[in-house]
């Protein structure tokens, strides 16, 4: 089965304006995310998806695997079904283009999961670390069955407690949620054409059109993942464990 790995890369982001191209230790933030996927074992290419010309010549400065999409997709998702139109997979591997420090094995662990189950997508969920984490709506929750299939993804605690109230070490009982998607090619063509349904659109996360119409995910556990960088304060915390850690 060819695995591709796919980044897409938007100029326009709301809280950090152009934050692909801003400078990571020497190196654009892309690059950084470009290099940390090329690490995975199990693909085939890593590609990135560029939605304007100017993120297209960068990163055709240290790639030739750089596809110009189109600039008005609604979403990452959309952006990565015109990929694979364009270039045939059996399974393609979203990774965020904010994610520098992205840990490649995760990428063979998605790929594995959609290669040994009968799910149409693979994501991944590690222990919530804090009740702060817990009681976050931009921190996504998950609860999976006993097979590690997903039930549901929340932006409140789920599932809710009844009969206690939480202490700081029952937070890790909690599932949060890692927006890093693997996908079955020709489950993603009939995804996108799919409505936007109840549940996505009160909770506003794309994956949940995918449960409400009877598709599975697998999720796979780690024990904790990076934060992307989507602030300046992130960034430079960021430009801070280049330097630290003497990352060429």
């Amino acid at each position: 089965m060819k695995a591709i790995i796919v980044i897409p890369a938007r100029l326009k982001s709301t809280r950090l304006p152009n934050k692909v191209l801003l400078d990571l230790g020497g190196k654009p933030v892309i690059q950084r995310v470009y290099e940390a996927c090329i690490k995975a074992k199990l693909h085939q290419e890593v590609w990135i998806a560029a939605d304007s010309e100017v993120v297209f010549n960068l990163c055709k400065q240290f790639t030739p695997n750089v596809i110009m999409t189109k600039e008005e997709h609604p979403s990452g998702t959309d952006r990565i079904a015109e990929v694979v139109q364009r270039i045939p997979c059996d399974i393609v591997v979203n990774v965020q283009g904010d994610e520098p420090f992205f840990d490649a094995d995760i990428i063979d662990r998605l790929i594995t999961a959609l290669q040994q189950s009968d799910a149409q997508m693979a994501s991944v969920c590690a222990p919530v670390e804090t009740l702060d984490e817990l009681h976050n709506p931009n921190l996504v929750k998950v609860v999976t069955d006993v097979n590690g299939y997903a039930l549901y993804f929340s932006r409140f605690r789920i599932p809710y407690s009844r009969d206690k109230v939480l202490e700081e070490a029952d937070a890790t009982l909690y599932k949060k949620h890692m927006g890093v998607y693997a996908y079955r090619a020709g489950f993603l063509a009939k995804f996108i054409q799919l409505p936007v349904s109840f549940l996505e659109g009160s909770e506003k996360l794309e994956q949940l059109r995918a449960l409400e119409n009877g598709f599975k995910i697998k999720m796979i556990e780690v024990a904790g993942f990076e934060k992307g960088i989507d602030t300046p304060e992130d960034l430079e915390l960021a430009r801070k464990k280049i330097e630290n850690n003497g990352i060429i």
